[in-house]
């Protein structure tokens, strides 16, 4: 005998916790075949999304669904107001990071009791003033500068540099975050929050050029220019970094600077072109993986070879 026909999923929305999927007219069987299926993704405990939402997003995407998830789940049902926060606030604020779980966070005013929320979060305990909190897709998460200044507190060197880079490029008031860090002398992790601080630049584009430059200055290697604008017959074009002087050119080669915004094909070809015209005009290209980021020692002489050799040219 076939199995019976399952009635449609609900229409307009892509999450259901488990009782509103019962309430539908799904009882376990159903709900067990629908995830045997694809057709349900199990985001967490008591909460479901549809796999079709699920396989059409990005990593970031992902990472918030399953803060919605979380909130879907649990923020309707929560006696005890919280925001999100620290890495999760930070996500909501499509703020870049490095190498960061994905774990929820939320700071609420009162301490929870150890079996309000589950175990993939972790819940801060701190008053929040009307200020640092906002709304973003629905959901209250703490402003762009409170978030900051709770993730460096928490992240190391390199995972703060790169949020810290992004913040202000999307507009967080560095003044703001300096008056926070003179208020926190002495806690735990405001070194790195001041660090990040101090070595910041707007300019970088994504994390791969955060850690170049940071790896730049670490080695003591002498600093090339950010965001450098050049003209060629193929029109003007920008550098992620580039030694003007002795036109070399350092380009980071992250997948998502070619492929977020046109084909492969066609973005590669724009690439190339732009690259023949410029060297043409006399520029030396070094071009940057995610691997060479870890490898400093061949990293350094890549470029003090480069560097020699132009200046040798120059000479001669």
């Amino acid at each position: 005998m076939p199995p019976r026909e399952l009635p449609q999923l609900p229409a307009g929305t892509d999450l259901w916790r488990t009782e509103e999927l019962h309430q539908a007219g799904f009882g376990w069987p159903a709900i067990s075949r629908l995830l045997s299926d694809g057709t349900l993704f199990r985001l967490r405990r008591g909460c479901y999304a549809r796999m079709e939402a699920w396989s059409a997003l990005g990593s970031s995407g992902r990472e918030r669904m399953l803060i919605a998830g979380h909130a879907h789940g649990t923020l309707s049902r929560s006696a005890g107001a919280f925001a999100y926060s620290h890495t999760s606030a930070a996500r909501l604020h499509r703020l870049k990071l490095w190498n960061v779980n994905s774990r929820i966070h939320l700071t609420q005013a009162v301490s929870p009791a150890r079996t309000s929320h589950g175990a993939d979060v972790i819940a801060h305990t701190r008053a929040l003033g009307s200020k640092e909190v906002v709304t973003i897709d629905g959901l209250p998460c703490t402003s762009l500068e409170r978030t900051v200044v709770d993730c460096c507190l928490t992240l190391n060197r390199k995972q703060a540099l790169i949020l810290m880079d992004h913040a202000l490029r999307i507009g967080a008031d560095i003044e703001q975050l300096r008056e926070s860090c003179a208020t926190l002398a002495g806690q735990h992790g405001v070194k790195t929050l001041r660090w990040a601080l101090d070595n910041a630049d707007p300019l970088s584009e994504s994390p791969g050029e955060t850690l170049t430059r940071e790896l730049l200055v670490r080695l003591k290697l002498p600093m090339p220019v950010l965001q450098f604008e050049v003209s060629s017959r193929e029109g003007n074009h920008r550098m992620d970094f580039a030694w003007k002087e002795s036109k070399i050119a350092l380009e980071f080669d992250g997948k998502a600077k070619y492929f977020d915004y046109e084909p492969a094909e066609e973005a590669l070809y724009k690439e190339r072109l732009r690259e023949r015209a410029l060297t043409e005009d006399g520029w030396f290209f070094i071009r940057l993986r995610w691997r060479d980021l870890f490898r400093e020692q061949e990293f350094k002489t890549r470029i003090l070879r480069a560097l020699g050799q132009r200046s040798y040219a120059e000479a001669a």
